[in-house]
């Protein structure tokens, strides 16, 4: 790491020197279980608007965050020491589809506050045990590498400049909302991450601040690569230059589709590894079926082989799952960080690495 390291990512990296971190599991499962109505979505501020809004689960950071304030807790009291903030689909480009662009950077500094607000009652109960904030910034729903139109394969739905934007003022608001770690996360398109990790310099260089930057990618299936048809090693050099604090795969896999590919970043990565796969792989209804204790014994075998440093849930997880995961892990030596010999690595689809 070449850049002096914040405050917050030095104590983040001690505590993960002497053991496994574990980060909360799936919002969007746990706000199914409240069963909430279109007049929850909406609340008060948003009863004349004039679409939909039920499934905009980052608008209930503000028409209902008891809701959110209390999965939060869940996950803590669960043995999270790292919770997401709710804000998944908090960007813009995202919030276009529900006529809800102008809320943005709110959606993000309300969704950082509920999270910091119930960390903070957490810690108070058991002060030695600190808990994190990680300012979730989803992918968007556009791509920047893929056209959407089979009939033409040079057009593009969003462009770098677009998602830069739009990624930047999602981190404004989570920094001003209290967010201790930026997470890019869920990354189906190297490009929308490169636009994500340059918008967060941008911020970071405006306000004068820095946080702990982590990357989370998706395979988004067997093949063993992102939707823009990256290897997990080459998507690890195409994001190396933003000194992450960690880097990492989450969603689209089961722990054991996905514990190859972790394998390859535990090899290469000389930072922390984060994985936080789905309880299994969907049945044909869409849903989750894989158990606490099942996921668990997975997990808790990546931990044993020395691949992780932070492990959590994705779709489907529950405070149960964490809880599970967290005692697979604990007492387990967190993954050493390896000393990589330099050489040139470079990435298009496949890894290019140059010999000395």
């Amino acid at each position: 790491m070449s850049r002096p390291l914040s405050p917050t990512e030095a104590q983040l990296r001690r505590i993960a020197e002497s053991r496994i971190l574990v980060i909360d599991g799936a919002m969007g499962t746990m706000i199914q279980r409240h069963r909430l109505t279109e007049a929850d979505f909406r609340g008060a501020r948003f009863a004349d608007h004039p679409r939909d809004l039920k499934g905009n689960n980052d608008l209930l950071s503000i028409t209902r965050p008891d809701v959110i304030a209390g999965i939060h807790r869940q996950y803590l009291e669960a043995g999270a020491d790292i919770v997401e903030t709710n804000t998944f689909s908090s960007t813009t480009i995202a919030q276009a589809d529900y006529g809800l662009e102008a809320l943005a950077y709110e959606l993000n500094l309300e969704s950082a506050r509920v999270a910091k607000a119930a960390c903070r009652e957490v810690e108070a109960r058991d002060p030695s045990r600190p808990r994190f904030v990680a300012g979730a910034i989803g992918p968007t729903n556009r791509t920047a590498s893929i056209s959407p139109d089979v009939n033409n394969p040079g057009y593009r739905a969003v462009g770098f400049d677009d998602l830069r934007i739009a990624y930047a003022e999602a981190a404004r608001g989570l920094i001003d909302g209290g967010a201790d770690i930026i997470l890019i996360e869920t990354v189906f398109d190297t490009l929308n991450a490169k636009a994500a990790l340059f918008a967060v310099e941008e911020v970071f260089e405006e306000k004068g601040v820095r946080l702990p930057v982590s990357v989370s990618g998706t395979i988004t299936d067997l093949s063993g690569r992102t939707l823009s048809g990256q290897t997990a090693e080459a998507f690890w050099y195409s994001v190396r230059h933003g000194e992450l604090f960690s880097i990492g795969l989450n969603c689209a896999l089961g722990a054991k589709e996905m514990r190859a590919h972790v394998a390859d970043l535990a090899r290469l990565a000389d930072t922390l590894v984060c994985a936080y796969p789905n309880a299994g792989l969907p049945n044909e209804f869409g849903e989750y079926d894989e158990s606490p204790a099942a996921m668990a014994a997975l997990v808790g075998e990546f931990a044993r082989a020395g691949l992780v440093n932070i492990v959590g849930g994705c779709c489907g997880t529950t405070p149960d799952h964490i809880a599970a995961i967290a005692r697979a892990v604990e007492g387990v030596a967190p993954r050493p960080i390896p000393t990589v010999e330099r050489r040139m690595r470079l990435a298009g689809l496949e890894p290019a690495v140059i010999a000395a």
